[in-house]
């Protein structure tokens, strides 16, 4: 039991910096200036949850203490057996803490309260992958309306059976990103077609991209890297579709990135979306580098959700959904496509979590 002495470092100087705040808001001088102030305040509360939970730990400790001492004085056996109860309770506390309290100090991801671009492509199977992405896209759908967040499709290529070969969305909530980061990869099913006539179970998979949504001063796209062209929209789309040329399409020419956008009504509306969809896939493409130089400077493997890895199975006739990161498989699948997707998602924050804890142990014992 107890918390080493690198955490427990890290905590009080937590402790210390968030008496110094209280001290300095109520500092005549800061309270006259808006946006000293502001900063501060947001600082104190940002440091709030951890150093309430630290308080609370060295309570349960110090209770501790105090019971051993009373059941070293006292006499009576009905007094000794409350400690010893009491004891017990806090040890539990304690030990509950000693988890919490090194989650809690690892860094928080800078995207973590942003909103979400979804991206969801067709990939092998032919017309029924295009169903599966329908199927995806509905699910995330339904999970956003669970959370109370803004669902709104950007663009999409949609197939005769109503699937998508691919589809782009706009999740708009705090805590997005944070929700849905994990969900990036390539997700499979399992199951007999509508479009298969013998009755064979078949393999088909979609590939799922989740970017957080970036401000125009994180990510700077300069005109002279774009090649913009405009063209007629196609698909369904009501009366306008191929009477005007309201559809864009825009290439960033360092990168090759190509974004196509014909959903909205007017030609510029489409390149104001296009830019946005264009802004996000630059900005993880940053990451990407940022996370391999990283990884390569110190030789550890970070799990990193790319697409190429096949995350999860939904094998329909076994009623089946399984993550195959974490090895966790529900036997509910009806209920997981219809936006049940906590269990899984809460799984992936814990699992991500320890194993970055993992990784700051680590460098703490090399420092």
């Amino acid at each position: 039991m107890g918390l080493s002495s690198f955490y427990l470092t890290k905590l009080q100087a937590l402790e210390e910096r968030f008496e110094e705040l209280s001290n300095k808001l109520s500092d005549p001088q800061i309270m006259s200036d808006p946006d000293i102030y502001a900063k501060l305040a947001k600082e104190l509360s940002s440091l709030e949850e951890i150093v309430k939970t630290f308080q609370e730990y060295k309570k349960a400790l110090k209770e501790i203490e105090e019971n051993k001492k009373l059941l070293e004085e006292e006499k009576d056996e009905d007094l000794r057996a409350l400690a010893k109860e009491e004891i017990k309770l806090l040890e539990n506390k304690v030990e509950d803490l000693e988890k919490i309290l090194p989650l809690m100090l690892l860094p928080k991801d800078p995207n973590d309260e942003k909103s979400v671009i979804l991206e969801i492509r067709a990939g092998a199977g032919g017309e029924e992958a295009a169903l599966f992405a329908a199927e995806l896209l509905r699910m995330y759908q339904r999970y956003a309306e669970r959370k109370g967040w803004k669902f709104e499709i950007l663009d999409a290529n949609e197939t005769g059976l109503r699937g998508f070969k691919e589809v782009i969305a706009r999740i708009d909530g705090k805590g997005a990103y944070s929700r849905l980061k994990f969900e990036s990869g390539v997700h499979r099913v399992q199951r007999v077609p509508v479009t298969e006539s013998g009755g064979r179970i078949h393999t088909s998979t979609a590939t799922v991209a989740v970017l957080p949504e970036v401000d125009e001063v994180e990510v700077e796209i300069r005109p002279e890297d774009l090649k913009i062209e405009t063209m007629r929209a196609s698909g369904h789309g009501g009366q306008h579709v191929n009477k005007t040329e309201s559809a864009v399409r825009i290439t960033h020419l360092p990168t090759g990135i190509v974004v196509t956008c014909q959903n909205e009504r007017s030609q510029h509306q489409n390149k104001a979306t296009a830019l946005k969809i264009l802004r996000a896939k630059l900005y993880e493409l940053a990451q990407r580098e940022q996370i391999e130089k990283l990884q390569k400077e110190r030789k550890a493997q970070v799990g990193t959700g790319e697409r190429s890895e096949k995350i999860r199975t939904y094998n329909f006739p076994q009623n089946r959904v399984t993550d195959h990161r974490i090895g966790l498989t529900v036997y509910n699948l009806p209920e997981v496509l219809d936006g049940d997707l906590d269990e899984f998602i809460d799984a992936l924050i814990t699992h991500y979590r320890t194993e970055a804890l993992k990784r700051e142990e680590v460098l703490s014992l090399a420092a």
